[in-house]
């Protein structure tokens, strides 16, 4: 097999008009548009930049380094903390030793110049007392994979000779800024340096000659170990084959509802599945539960995926996977109280969430829950990087993970608590699933806006793929790819239905919001109806509503936490219209199918209310097409005087819009509405003859 290495991107004529900042940033983008570079959010750059001093018109040296939080790869300038350098030098004078370094923290903000926002990292004394102006530190897997061996030390001497040096673990901090200090002075021709059990520092006088640096190092260890595993199987070789995509798909959309609710009860979890060639060789591999023991080596990698992974045994019975998840589950749970218990101190903070992150099921492929979907995909891809990791060193030497204690100490370090409890406080919807019919159009795609920008992850369902893929590629620039997904559902396809579920549970693992809402209308007198015209409106506005709630029942059942149905029927199923009869009674029909389900559902938690909206032309699909010329004939007027028609037929005289209609679905939706079922809101500026009561 050929391995790619990695390419140099470098573009000297588009980085030559660049100031040195740009440069830096420009570096920075660069190195992390590569996973093989560094993880999501790992890893960090610098540049030592003469600046003018607002203060005194003085050139000063100034510390350019990602602040707390960045990524690399997707930073703007704003990303970057910037220091006096004089002043960071003068912090070592205070420094009382490793016992007292989290106090260090707090003084970064002392040597902040220019007044800049941006929280420094913990890492910023790792490149400020490294005497190059640019450095780069980045995880590469094939890197760690050195970094995580028994003789990590011996094998970067053999790769790299006196280029590269080596470095005991030590965690992240002003001491190991302090020994990079001192490794730099007694090896001034040394390139960079290899951390044990974590990656790679490399530095260089000019930003491209830090970054050609950064690849050469890093594609000498992928070839190294190219030529090193050939021919070898990896993991031990294959124990079990991966099964075919479907059932690979059609196993984890049975298993993710289920661990969904057995971990989901205290806080809300979005699941991400990942069935990518690296994961199935790993899962199916002989070594696998061997090696996933031993746990992840770099910290980026656990502070993301827990130090180890919950392996559920699958033989190609799903049902024996699910029955033996309680315990599988509380077994894990127990296993993290008791290292908790055993590695605490006294100033430890409580204990988090017990439940694991990533699940591994072999010949299926991984499964990651986490309080959002971003999180959980990158969770996944940060075990991902794991398996790399654990690939390279397992078949050149022994893989180890990094000591217990060290990893209990990142993970429950006080300072990792401190930008926990800074986070902000999650959305009304965040770790909510809402699957929206006819998502496409004018109320749907305005629901659908309004869940969304509560936190929700959003399945679009339509039938129209033109006007569904314009939807998602704005709810995408707008919201995320994370958080949006569209599918193309026919809702009086009993077949049709089940499989968009699927794919949405597939997709964020499970559900908890459906607003069915996809919609037809029709207007003729009763001796015009025809039997086509009569059945079309029953399937769609009946049927249709059936066939997705039951889906949507089944799926709330199996995960026990409750859920919320939300009808987008009219004004018209309570109160009659002449020459709509078909239209309004299949309206009715769906009315009465929410109050019939209100009463099904109540006791698993499941709240079922009903939106009546009248005359939303905006936007609306329905009011495109012959309905709206219907509608005028029937009321004597043009078709431009129908919305003052209908404003002035209201109570309120005003136009109802489809962000109201969507207003209201989130408070049925949400849990400001907790306490209500079987309820009717209509949002229609006021209709006497639609009053419910």
């Amino acid at each position: 097999m050929t391995i790619t290495l990695l390419e140099n991107l470098w573009d000297e004529a588009k980085a030559a008009g660049m100031s040195e900042p740009e440069r830096l940033l420009y570096r920075s983008n660069l190195l992390g548009s590569d996973k093989r570079i560094t993880n999501y959010g790992g890893g960090n750059t610098s540049a030592k930049v003469r600046e003018r001093d607002p203060l005194t018109g003085e050139s000063v040296t100034v510390l350019w380094v990602k602040g707390s939080g960045g990524d690399v790869g997707t930073m703007k300038l704003d990303g970057f903390a910037t220091l006096y350098q004089d002043k960071l030098e003068q912090l070592r004078g205070l420094y009382r030793g490793q016992a007292h370094e989290d106090e260090m923290v707090g003084l970064l903000s002392h040597c902040t110049f220019n007044l800049n926002p941006r929280a420094s990292s913990i890492d910023t004394p790792l490149h400020a007392y490294l005497p190059y102006a640019h450095v780069d530190h980045m995880h590469p897997d094939a890197v760690i994979a050195i970094a995580a061996t028994g003789r990590s030390r011996e094998l970067t001497r053999e790769i790299y000779g006196d280029e590269i040096g080596w470095l005991p673990w030590r965690r992240p901090g002003f001491q190991l800024g302090l020994d990079l200090s001192r490794f730099a002075a007694e090896n001034p021709n040394a390139k960079g340096v290899v951390l044990e059990s974590h990656g790679l520092f490399t530095w260089g006088d000019t930003a491209q000659g830090s970054y050609e640096t950064t690849l050469r190092i890093i594609n000498r260890a992928i070839e190294w170990f190219d030529q090193q595993l050939a021919g070898k199987p990896a993991f031990g070789g294959e124990k079990q084959p991966a099964r075919d995509a479907a059932e690979r798909r059609a196993v984890a959309a049975r298993l993710m509802p289920e661990i969904r609710a057995r971990i989901g009860g205290a806080e809300r979890k979005i699941g991400h599945f990942d069935d990518s060639p690296a994961v199935l060789e790993f899962v199916g591999s002989q070594r696998m539960e061997e090696l996933a023991a031993l746990g992840t080596s770099c910290p980026d990698h656990f502070l993301r995926t827990k130090i180890r992974p919950l392996v559920l045994p699958y033989d190609g019975d799903v049902d024996a996977v699910v029955a033996g998840l309680d315990g599988a589950i509380e077994t894990y749970r127990e296993g993290y109280r008791a290292y908790y218990e055993r590695c605490r101190h006294d100033n430890s903070p409580a204990i988090r969430d017990p439940n694991a992150v990533i699940y591994l099921v072999p010949g299926v492929g991984m499964l990651s829950f986490a309080k959002d979907k971003a999180t959980a995909r990158i969770a996944s891809e940060f075990y991902v990087n794991a398996i790399n990791v654990m690939r390279g060193a397992s078949g050149v030497d022994t893989y180890q993970g990094l000591p217990e204690q060290e990893a209990f100490d990142i993970e429950y370090w006080l300072l990792e608590e401190a930008k926990l409890q800074r986070m902000p406080k999650p959305k009304s919807l965040a770790g909510r699933v809402a699957f929206v019919t006819g998502g496409a159009g004018g109320i749907g795609r305005a629901t659908a806006e309004r869940l969304a920008g509560e936190g929700a992850c959003v399945v679009l369902a339509d039938i129209d793929a033109g006007a569904l893929d314009a939807a998602k590629a704005d709810f995408t620039k707008r919201f995320g790819a994370d958080q949006v997904r569209g599918v193309i559902a026919n809702v009086t396809d009993e077949g049709a239905v089940a499989k968009a579920f699927e794919a949405a549970v597939t997709e964020f693992g499970g559900l908890d919001i459906l607003v069915s809402n996809a919609g037809i209308a029709s207007a003729a007198p009763i001796e015009d109806t025809t039997l086509e015209v009569w059945n079309r409106n029953i399937d769609i506005l009946a049927t249709g509503y059936f066939l997705v709630s039951r889906e949507a029942f089944r799926l709330f059942r199996r995960q026990k936490l409750g859920g919320s149905i939300v009808f987008i029927a009219s004004k018209n199923g309570l109160a009659a219209s002449a020459g709509a009869s078909a239209y309004c009674t299949a309206k009715a029909a769906e009315i009465h199918l929410a109050r019939c389900l209100a009463l099904e559902g109540a006791e698993a938690g499941i709240r079922v209310n009903t939106v009546n909206p009248d005359a939303v032309l905006r936007g609306s699909k329905i009011w495109s097409g012959e309905w709206r010329e219907q509608r005028a004939a029937s009321s004597k007027i043009g078709e431009e005087q129908l919305e003052e028609h209908y404003r002035q037929r209201s109570l309120l005289k005003r136009s109802v819009f489809p962000e109201d209609i969507a207003e209201a679905v989130y408070f049925l939706a949400s849990d400001l509405s907790a306490k209500s079922t079987g309820n009717i809101v209509n949002v229609d500026a006021g209709n006497q003859i639609s009053f419910t009561r």
